[in-house]
Order: C-alpha cells, then sequence, then structure tokens
C-alpha cells in the first residue's frame, strides 16, 4: 500500500485544527465545560515560573477561547468539592504541567523516561531518613510548602541549624524527587508556590489504584501526543510527554498496526510523519491569537519551523545585548500563519501592556498584522485587568502598532 502524501500548507492545517485553532472562540462567558473541551484537544497546560506577562499555565487558553476567569484553572487544578471535583493534576510530563487527574496511571507506568530530579538520589542515600521524615510531615501538615516543611524539621531537631543531619537544599532536593517518583504531588498552591501533598490524598482512590503496563501507558501517551498534534514526526510524538526513543518507536509501530495513526509523507519535512486518524484537515483556518513560548502548538522548535517557517527561541537566559527580539516573546498567529512577534510585560504598577518590541515576519502585509495585533492587544490587556497597551520603539512593527493603540 502506498504512503499518502501531504503538502505542507495541508499539514499546518491539521495541526492548527487539533490544537483548537479552527474553532470560532465562545460568544458568552467561558465555563468548565470549555476547559475540558480545550484539554481533550491540547492534554496537558505546562507550568513555569517565569511571570513578566501571564503565566504559562494560563494563556493557551486565552489563546483558544479568549477572555475567561483564571480562577477556572485555579480551581480545576487545586481546590477539590463534591461539587466541583479536582479535575487536574501536576506532575511531570512535557515539562511541569497540569493534565486531567484521569491521566496519573499513565504517568507512573513506567513508560515515561525519569527527569532530573533522579540525580537527587545521591543526597537521599546521604540521609536516607530524610525522606521518611518529610512524609511525615505532610502527613501532618500538608498541603505544605518546602520552606514549611524546613522549619517542621528544625523544630524536630531541636532547633540546630543546618549542617547537623540535613541540608535546606537537601529538603528541596528530596521534595522534588518524591514529586518526580509521584509519592508526593501539589495539594494546592499559595502565590504560585507548591504546596506539597501526599499523593493518595490529591488522587481519587479508584485512578490511584489502576495499574497500567509501560507499554499500554506508552501507547495511550503516544496517541495522546497525536491527537494533541494531529500530525508529526516520531520525535514529534515522543517530545509531547518525553518518553524514550525505544519506547516511543515501538508504541508508534504498535499504533500503525492497530490503525490510530497512519504513515504520511509531508513535502519538505526530513522524515517520516504519523497522522492521527481522527485529525481533521480544514480548508482554511482563520482567527488570530498570542501565543506564549510554552504554548503546546510552538514548545517544539523545530516542529514549528518545519511547519510556518518561523525561527523561534526563547530568549531568557540570553544575555540583554544579544537578544535579538525581546525577553518574553509571543508569536501571533493570524489565519493560520506566524506573522509577527510581540515582547510583552505587564507592568501592573502603571496598569499597562507593554509591548518592548514588535517585529512583522518577512512578506507579510504590516498594516493588517498591526491592526489584528492591536486587537488583541487590548483584549489581553482587558483580560489581565489592565487600562491599556504602550508600545515601545522596538521593531518595524511599532510605530504603526504604537498608533493603532492610542
Amino acid at each position: 500500500m502506498s504512503t499518502t502524501t501531504i503538502s505542507g500548507p495541508v499539514a499546518r492545517r491539521i495541526a492548527l485544527a487539533a490544537q483548537g485553532f479552527a474553532e470560532a472562540r465562545p460568544g458568552g462567558a467561558v465555563t468548565r465545560r470549555h476547559l475540558q473541551r480545550v484539554l481533550s484537544r491540547i492534554q496537558l497546560l505546562q507550568l513555569d515560573s517565569v511571570n513578566v506577562a501571564v503565566r504559562a499555565h494560563y494563556m493557551p487558553l486565552f489563546s483558544r477561547l479568549g477572555t475567561y476567569e483564571p480562577t477556572l484553572v485555579d480551581d480545576a487544578a487545586w481546590s477539590h468539592s463534591a461539587r466541583k471535583p479536582r479535575m487536574l493534576v501536576e506532575s511531570w510530563a512535557h515539562e511541569a504541567s497540569l493534565l486531567p487527574i484521569t491521566d496519573w496511571p499513565l504517568l507512573r507506568s513506567g513508560a515515561k523516561r525519569m527527569g532530573w530530579w533522579t540525580n537527587y538520589a545521591r543526597v537521599l542515600e546521604q540521609t536516607p531518613q530524610l525522606v521518611d521524615d518529610i512524609l511525615t510531615v505532610v502527613k501532618e501538615q500538608g498541603p505544605i510548602g518546602a520552606g514549611g516543611i524546613e522549619r517542621a524539621l528544625e523544630s524536630e531537631s531541636g532547633g540546630s541549624k543546618p549542617g547537623s543531619w540535613w541540608e535546606r537544599s537537601e529538603v528541596k532536593k528530596a521534595c522534588e524527587w518524591l514529586f518526580g517518583m509521584g509519592q508526593l504531588t501539589t495539594g494546592t498552591r499559595r502565590s504560585f508556590e507548591r504546596l506539597y501533598d501526599l499523593t493518595e490524598r490529591v488522587v481519587p482512590p479508584e485512578i490511584l489504584s489502576r495499574t497500567v503496563s509501560p507499554e499500554e501507558g506508552a501507547r495511550e501517551l503516544i496517541t495522546r501526543a497525536a491527537v494533541a498534534l494531529g500530525i508529526g514526526t516520531e520525535p514529534d510524538l515522543r517530545d509531547y510527554y518525553r518518553l524514550g526513543p525505544d519506547v516511543s518507536k515501538r508504541a508508534v509501530a504498535e499504533l500503525v498496526d492497530a490503525g490510530v495513526l497512519e504513515p504520511v509523507i509531508v513535502d519538505g519535512w526530513p522524515a517520516p510523519a504519523y497522522r492521527h486518524v481522527a485529525a481533521k484537515a480544514p480548508r482554511s483556518v482563520t482567527g488570530r491569537a498570542l501565543l506564549s513560548p510554552f504554548d503546546p502548538l510552538i514548545w517544539e522548535r523545530a516542529r514549528t519551523e518545519r511547519i510556518f517557517d518561523f525561527f523561534y527561541r526563547i530568549e531568557i537566559y540570553v544575555p540583554e545585548p544579544k537578544r535579538i527580539y525581546g525577553y518574553y516573546v509571543f508569536p501571533f498567529l493570524l489565519d493560520g500563519e506566524l506573522v509577527g512577534r510581540v515582547d510583552l510585560k505587564c507592568d501592573r504598577a502603571a496598569g499597562v501592556l507593554r509591548v518592548q518590541g514588535a517585529f512583522a515576519e518577512p512578506g507579510v502585509d504590516v498594516a493588517r498584522v498591526a491592526s489584528e495585533l492591536a486587537g488583541e492587544l487590548r483584549l489581553m490587556a482587558e483580560w489581565q485587568g489592565l487600562d491599556g497597551v504602550v508600545v515601545g520603539e522596538r521593531g518595524d512593527l511599532a510605530p504603526v502598532l504604537s498608533r493603532l493603540v492610542r
């Protein structure tokens, strides 16, 4: 049987539709049902500590739904009641992420490769009692932050200072190890500080008790990645949940045999690709969106360049004189193309959204891009409770954009 060949533009529309960008934003108030629908597409929300503009886990929902109350995410992730049961849980997935609580067994199946936290195992070898002591504190006082755990341990040791049987840095490392291994998770957050709790007090017993083999876990995670991406190479699929190559390749082959994935060739792509059999290719994709650096549509930079011909790197760790576009840059999606980028900062003291740089991609209609971008920036400022938008001088889009947002 011959392999289907797909053009680059069709592959791009498949990817956009899979991520929810082929659908119009809701006309009314955004509800928990809208959140569930977006999560059924993108599968997870990446967490990140950078807060210069908008928290990473809030922005993908704004990009797809427009204005909404961020407490919708907070309640789904960090609270629980009989009327509104916890919907999301924190774990290492792509990176630290929020994902449906029902997916917990897949991440604990053994399919996913171990993360950087395993380097902390040597700390536990040096202070083997520390893990048990931390678990005891969390059991008695959780949800509790790492600092609270340190203070509790210091109190129990009679106020002795670090350097005797434990170090403050070791407590944090041990907590991260326990989080990575699934013994602790986030019970709630306080000003974004993670408050640890025992996993069995966060994940319902019927979910926690579900046993999934590594092979089944890999197939399920690759399937979810394929749903989210629509189309991708094996490394693209693997990256979504950070699986190992051997595990991923075996799962992809099994899913091809099962008819879940269809092997395809995409014009211009250097490697074979796979399309989820339910992925749609709309005739067109319209609308606009600002994309966080951690949006799943673009977080794999090589795939972003392959699909959109858009070279993008986050420059947070680049010294300022060497930055090309800025510290925290949001690509701008317009009618299925990445047509520009803006370096954004929410200046809450001044009550404005600052556009510190605005740049158009080569060959775009600058006037139209600026007009649409101005509208989206005003919407973002309103969503964040800011009074307006202020545009700086950097970038070829800045002069016209500045006039439009006045």
